[in-house]
């Protein structure tokens, strides 16, 4: 048994007034008690100046690319060994910054789940995908998870169930980094993603839909899939998300993962979108800038309305979204007008019931497993703390920051 005091506590879903004291056996939380709890002797007890709370979630990473220009495109020409030893990289990378579970959203060749199972230590947990699901030429292509009609997706969702996947991806817009495809269309049909998802459900595996415009996210929703990745919005006249989306995704239980966050050091670095994509951008008036303005107003309209919104950073996929900024996300909202609790909250017990790992992690509460992030400074005040990690727990085992 030992134990971890800190003056802040954030217990995954509300800051504990006077801190608390974290009492851990092995690779699980015995207790939660307050700052001042008097502890046996023999039991060791690290003091900290700053904040604790669970670990983080990225509830959307990219393990098999580092973030460099053409890592993800490039990954499913790469070979076995490489495409693992990019994996530890960014699951170390992850870790280091505070994160313990992430939610693999593009795999190639169903690689991260060799280092699901069996977890490694000081490793994050991982819920995988495989593959995702994409049309001929369609939004990540290159990961090679192109289905064509019907049976096709039948029998890609049955290949993802007997390699044990935890959930399926789907594409149902284009992307903002594939040549080709167009973020502001659709790749599937509804019939289509109505099928895959019945196929999923079928055989107990949950669908998230990665959606730019605002059809496909009409699609997505009709279809009955149980989270809208980027759920960004994109028409032919800008961001539109109207209140009746808003309102069926709310009805509906649909978690939301806005994947907001980037390094804004390194967007120097970022390639030039694609002609297309930059022409359609310009012609409807939308840059960095604008864009961010506009989902984070979309994201208070759905706060607004109970909808379940978890924090991953679709890290890896780009040079500016390398893994381990999920503080930067989280800062994202809090600049968005959202409270740090509520924010934080997102990638914490928001983030562990949208994985179904809510029985297991995201929150500090006895019988869960020690998965918890101490941070310098006071995190109630100040969401800036989350890019300070001092010390990072994964099942009780220490990772050095």
């Amino acid at each position: 048994m030992r134990a971890l005091r800190a003056p802040i506590a954030f217990d995954g879903e509300r800051f504990l007034p006077g801190g608390a004291t974290v009492i851990v056996e092995g690779a699980v939380i015995t207790g939660v008690e307050p700052a001042a709890y008097g502890l046996p002797d023999d039991c060791p007890v690290t003091v900290f100046a700053g904040t604790m709370l669970p670990g983080l979630f990225d509830t959307h990473v990219h393990l098999v690319s580092d973030s460099s220009v053409g890592s993800l495109e490039r990954a499913g020409s790469l070979d076995a060994e490489a495409v693992d030893d990019t994996i530890v990289r960014s699951l170390r990378r992850q870790a280091a910054s505070g994160v313990t579970t992430v939610r693999d959203l593009g795999d190639v060749g169903y690689r991260t789940l060799g280092f699901r199972d069996p977890p490694r230590p000081g490793l994050p947990r991982i819920r995988a995908a495989g593959p995702p699901l994409t049309v001929p030429d369609g939004h990540c292509h290159y990961l090679g998870g192109v289905v064509r009609g019907p049976d096709a997706i039948r029998a890609a969702v049955r290949d993802h169930e007997q390699h044990g996947v935890d959930l399926v991806k789907v594409m149902a817009s284009g992307g903002m980094t594939t040549v080709g495809t167009d973020p502001f269309g659709v790749q599937f049909d509804a019939a289509e993603l109505r099928k895959l998802v019945y196929a999923a459900h079928g055989v107990g595996l949950p669908v998230l839909a990665h959606a730019h415009s605002l059809a496909g996210m009409r699609h997505a929703l009709a279809a009955g899939v149980d989270g809208i990745e980027h759920f960004t919005g994109l028409t032919e006249t800008g961001i539109r998300v109207p209140d009746d989306l808003l309102d069926g995704v709310a009805e509906a239980g649909v978690a939301v993962d806005p994947t907001l966050g980037f390094d804004r050091g390194l967007l120097a670095s970022m390639p030039a979108p694609p002609q297309a994509l930059a022409a359609s951008l310009k012609r409807v008036g939308l840059d960095l800038e604008t864009a961010q303005a506009a989902r984070l107003g979309v994201l208070r309209r759905a706060r607004a309305r109970g909808i379940r919104l978890v924090t991953g950073v679709d890290a890896g996929a780009a040079p500016a979204k390398p893994h381990g900024i999920v503080g930067l996300a989280l800062a994202a909202l809090t600049e968005g007008g959202f409270s740090i609790a509520d924010a934080v909250t997102s990638a914490t017990a928001a983030a562990a019931r949208a994985c179904d790992l809510a029985g297991v992690t995201g929150r500090l509460a006895p019988g869960l497993d020690a998965d918890i992030l101490l941070v310098d400074g006071n995190l109630e005040a100040d969401v800036t703390a989350l890019q300070r990690p001092v010390q990072v727990l994964i099942r009780g085992n220490p990772v050095t920051p």
